[in-house]
């Protein structure tokens, strides 16, 4: 059985799922690929102690404050390859960003590969269902170009702004799969 609570946010409302004890999704109202991983219907309830953790947490996270990913137990769905994606994405420190590249070049070594698809990590990181606990946001194109973002642009920005990044090297593409 999967459930579902609903967190309101500054980046608009966010739907919580879980299987009972972990965290299996967050999705931002309006994002692709909402909820497309959870493999049924969620029962909406909002008084299970994992969601009032996930509400804390991400209460303090748009508090400005630096909540570790550990503190939560997340369970997303997906294959090893995306798995090994996400794994890398929260190792990315609060308050920076990363590239595609790079998270090729590091899959690359972990898998005992010469090269990795950059393309392929962007579809991994696109579909990474636990958005903003799992931060698929700090992950940038190579230009600078603030692409990829399944929740829409607009909202990318504000939480990178929101963690201080430094905007003055990144850009808003005139087209691309963030618009």
């Amino acid at each position: 059985m999967y459930y579902s609570t609903l967190y309101a946010s500054p980046v608009g409302k966010i739907t919580l799922g879980c299987d009972g004890e972990n965290i299996v999704g967050l999705w931002i109202e309006g994002q692709k690929y909402h909820g497309d991983t959870i493999p049924e219907a969620m029962v909406e309830k909002d008084d299970l102690p994992v969601f009032d953790a996930a509400k804390k947490w991400l209460d303090r996270y748009f508090a400005g404050e630096k909540p570790a990913i550990s503190e939560l137990p997340l369970a997303p769905f997906g294959g090893d390859f995306r798995q090994a994606v996400w794994k890398i994405l929260c190792e990315i420190p609060y308050g920076e960003v990363t590239t595609y590249g790079e998270i090729a070049k590091k899959l690359a070594i972990q898998m005992h590969k010469v090269s990795m698809s950059s393309q392929a990590v962007g579809g991994a990181v696109g579909h990474n269902p636990i958005s903003i606990i799992i931060p698929c946001h700090r992950v940038v194109g190579s230009n600078g170009s603030l692409t990829g973002y399944a929740g829409g642009i607009n909202k990318k920005t504000k939480l990178l702004e929101l963690e201080g990044v430094d905007m003055s090297q990144l850009f808003i593409p005139t087209r691309g799969t963030a618009l």
